[in-house]
């Protein structure tokens, strides 16, 4: 790897997250919240200091212009220490509203990793904090570093390598001939779905505040909320509106660019990944309100408004709860947990494993057991029209392998040190998947995470950040061959 190339990225990428770290000083301004904005301040000259030092501290690193020929493995590198140094100066404002260190970089990790598990035990606490919350979700739901190809002229070209590193999914897909153009699109159809749901939130009857803040975490797959109940207390047609969306922040968003420039929504019916995604959402919402109306005896209203509302936001990892499901029967909480491990579509805003991959799974079952049978055919793996080529179904069994192992080994160490079951499984599921609340009363749908050890938030911070990075990236970094470093 080239120090150069390196050193002048994380330069460039922190230089510009500074910006973003400006924001909630205008929301401190516009509620008279003076004592905010000092935090703010000092995360973004902190972030600024940290650009101009690793800038000069590399020699050579002023001489580059751009990064053009930026091999995969930079790449890599890249984007996890860039999400790794967005974190860490993203958790410098929780410092001065009285959280721990270690709280403080659980928070900020949640917010960037849309996650949305909470520290917090009280919301008494300012506008612009929980503004920040939401609006760090925002950024991480769409990718920071996607962000920064779509804005950013040095990174036009270097951008592809960028791009599959943030969000290395089953297929490197891009709709457009130009990475920068897809970055851009794609941030177009994010922030103007996010533009929508505020105006009808609005209208529906949520403040401007709440409906911005809601607006940020549900688009995102976060889950951050200004509320201490979340969204349970508001009307049915507010929680109807955040479903639409939430489903939506877990559906391909290189779909929904086709579906919306063609003015064809039935485009989004012709996707196979889609068509399953669907399906599962409202098989799985369907059963679940007959479950509510049978057992827990909810109206038929109630039923379907909190089992549409909770499936879609498990299944796009957002996050959000209309009502405390942990006091639900049994049954409907498997069925919440069974789609917590779905996920959500691939190139969407949720985590999890993602339908494409689970499609892959089933398809290369299928083909084995075929191949049982007839031992001389060839099967060819299809998702849609695409022929999946045979390194990315290795890619896929090897990904699901890692997911699986990483989730086992963080449950076995957090079981170890918390003496819970519930909250060592659920919790490494929640944060693996980026889905924040669990099961049971610690780290369920009302609870926080905030009693669990300093190593347990130790892990969980790891699996969060790992899970976002879909596993690849993060990994990478163990090897050692990587750190083979040169200055040009």
């Amino acid at each position: 790897m080239r120090l150069t190339y390196l050193a002048f990225t994380f330069s460039l990428t922190m230089r510009f997250f500074s910006i973003a770290l400006l924001f909630p000083i205008i929301v401190a301004l516009l509620y008279g919240e003076y004592t905010s904005v000092l935090p703010f301040l000092t995360s973004a000259f902190s972030a600024i200091l940290f650009s101009f030092i690793i800038k000069k501290s590399v020699k050579g690193t002023e001489k580059v212009k751009s990064v053009n020929d930026i091999k995969k493995s930079e790449g890599l590198t890249v984007v996890t220490f860039s999400w790794i140094f967005a974190i860490l100066f993203a958790s410098i404002p929780y410092l001065f509203f009285g959280l721990t260190p270690i709280n403080a970089l659980f928070e900020a990790t949640s917010g960037i990793t849309t996650t949305g598990a909470t520290t917090l035990t009280h919301f008494d606490y300012p506008h612009t904090l929980f503004f920040w919350r939401s609006f760090t979700q925002w950024l991480g739901g769409m990718g920071i570093i996607v962000l920064f190809i779509a804005i950013l002229p040095q990174l036009a070209i270097a951008g592809r390598q960028l791009f599959f590193a943030e969000a290395p999914g089953p297929t490197e897909e891009k709709f457009t001939p130009r990475i920068k153009s897809t970055a851009a699109a794609l941030w177009k159809i994010y922030a103007g779905l996010t533009v929508l749901e505020i105006i009808l939130l609005k209208i529906c009857g949520m403040d401007w505040f709440n409906s911005v803040c809601h607006s940020f975490s549900s688009l995102s797959g976060g889950g951050f909320s200004p509320e201490s109940n979340s969204i349970a207390g508001y009307s049915h047609t507010i929680m109807w509106i955040i479903t639409f969306f939430m489903f939506f922040a877990g559906a391909n968003f290189n779909l929904q660019h086709k579906a919306w420039t063609k003015l064809n929504p039935l485009l989004l019916f012709k996707n196979e990944e889609f068509k399953v995604y669907f399906s599962m959402v409202t098989i799985v919402a369907l059963l679940l309100a007959f479950s509510l109306f049978s057992n827990m005896h909810y109206t038929l209203s109630d039923s379907f408004t909190h089992a549409f509302f909770n499936v879609s936001s498990l299944v796009s990892s957002t996050g959000f709860c209309s009502i405390d499901w942990a006091k639900w029967d049994y049954g409907s909480k498997i069925l919440l947990f069974v789609i917590m491990l779905f996920g959500s579509c691939a190139s969407s805003a949720g985590g999890g494993l993602k339908v494409t991959r689970w499609l892959l799974i089933f398809k290369i079952m299928k083909s084995e057991m075929m191949k049982i049978l007839h031992p001389k055919a060839v099967y060819n793996i299809k998702i849609g029209n695409y022929s999946v080529p045979k390194e990315i179904l290795y890619q896929t069994l090897m990904f699901v392998s890692f997911y699986f192992a990483f989730m086992a080994i963080s449950a076995l160490l957090i079981g170890l040190i918390e003496k819970n079951t519930v909250v060592a499984f659920v919790g490494s599921v929640a944060a693996i998947g980026n889905i924040g609340p669990g099961l049971g009363n610690i780290i369920g749908p009302m609870g926080n995470f905030s009693d669990l050890t300093t190593f347990t938030k130790s892990i969980l911070i790891i699996d969060m950040l790992a899970g976002r990075l879909e596993l690849i990236p993060f990994l990478v970094l163990f090897q050692k061959d990587l750190w083979i470093l040169k200055k040009n």
